[in-house]
């Protein structure tokens, strides 16, 4: 799973496969700075987001994510489920 730091935050995003096998969904968990270094403050909890696009392979699952959580960052956003 691809992590990166984003300004305060990390983030992790990744690809899962759809239900249907043949293609991929784009999930995001982001987590925010922690003053212990064995814990991490979760602050938008691993799930699936653009709920409406399913991708045919991982990598443009991966870049979709990333592009999401970018977006909620700069917005502010932490809205489950964005489209």
């Amino acid at each position: 799973m691809p992590s990166e730091t984003m300004g305060l935050y990390e983030v992790e995003y990744s690809a899962v496969p759809a239900t249907d096998g043949k293609a991929w969904v784009a999930h995001v968990a982001i987590y925010g700075h922690s003053n212990n270094p064995m814990h991490r403050n979760c602050v938008f909890p691993d799930q699936r987001v653009s709920l409406e696009s399913v991708f045919p392979t991982s990598a443009e699952a991966e870049a979709e994510a990333r592009r999401v959580a970018a977006e909620m960052l700069k917005s502010g956003t932490s809205h489950s489920r964005t489209q």
